[in-house]
């Protein structure tokens, strides 16, 4: 019999090694019988069925590449281990690979802490990964973000949804943005999704295109800088950006503040109360 791990086998192994804190949600010691998350949690996180799950760690289902790497991703595992369930999975692990996007449990703890400050993490592509609260309320993003093109800060600003940000020089916001993620494809330029989401930029977007063509490597949000946000209920906010890299995981936190004292600092404490309930008003109940 062969002693080599399975892919079923590991997939249990570290489902049983995350806690729900170390992924956000909510937890009362008292409710769990098992260690680690369950699979419907696991599923909700990485975004497929519970059933199919399941039939994973049973071994009666093989995952796609896409799947692989959300699990991994949901799961917290090392990139060592990333590679050994690729190589396990039959998917070859190239020098440069994929944009890493595993959270580990510190920069999960970092999220929770700040529950009055807006805090976002993003791969190196500038996709978004995961959030607090408060950000969400703040920026109207999904409370629980599925990495892909719709949560690219490059593919919103070029071909989807801006957001409420304003610019006062998109010209110079786009730029640098092109110029972070083109050091970004020379560092990982076996990521078929990084090259996929480039040229889709380049034929649907002429001036992705033609910003590409002239724009040099560079880094983006290097340094402090000031934001305008138009809330569709606090109003206006004027705001403090730091981007911080985290060693080791080349991962980006995103961090807006507003200056004690201020207007827009009032309208965030505001934000942290309300979160992201339904303050529309709802509709009377039709007459009988």
């Amino acid at each position: 019999m062969s002693e080599a791990p399975n892919l079923a086998e590991l997939l249990r192994s570290w489902r049983t090694q995350v806690s729900p804190a170390d992924v956000g949600l909510p937890f009362r010691p008292d409710s769990r019988r098992t260690p680690g998350l369950r699979r419907e949690e696991v599923a909700w996180l990485a975004g497929i069925s519970p059933d199919y799950v399941k039939r994973l760690e049973q071994g009666r289902a093989h995952p796609s590449s896409s799947v692989l790497r959300a699990l991994a991703r949901t799961l917290r595992i090392s990139g060592a281990e990333y590679e050994m369930a690729c190589r396990i999975a039959g998917y070859a692990v190239q020098a440069g690979g994929q944009v890493p996007q595993t959270i580990g449990p510190s920069v999960q703890r970092l999220l929770d802490r700040f529950a009055d400050t807006p805090v976002a993490v993003f791969d190196a592509a500038w996709t978004l990964l995961e959030h607090n609260d408060i950000w969400a309320a703040m920026s109207g993003d999904r409370r629980n973000p599925r990495p892909g093109r719709a949560e690219n800060l490059v593919w919103r600003s070029f071909l989807g949804d801006p957001g409420r940000m304003r610019h006062l020089d998109l010209a110079g916001y786009r730029a640098s943005l092109i110029a972070d993620l083109r050091a970004v494809a020379a560092r990982y330029p076996a990521d078929r999704e990084l090259a996929g989401l480039i040229g889709e930029l380049r034929r649907s977007s002429d001036e992705f295109a033609r910003l590409w063509s002239i724009t040099a490597a560079a880094h983006y949000g290097n340094g402090n800088e000031s934001k305008t946000l138009d809330h569709p209920v606090v109003g206006e906010l004027h705001l403090d950006c730091d981007v911080l890299s985290v060693h080791g995981a080349d991962l980006r936190i995103i961090v807006f503040s507003a200056v004690p004292g201020s207007e827009s600092s009032e309208r965030l404490k505001l934000l942290s109360v309300l979160g992201v309930q339904d303050m529309t008003v709802p509709a009377a109940p039709p007459t009988p």
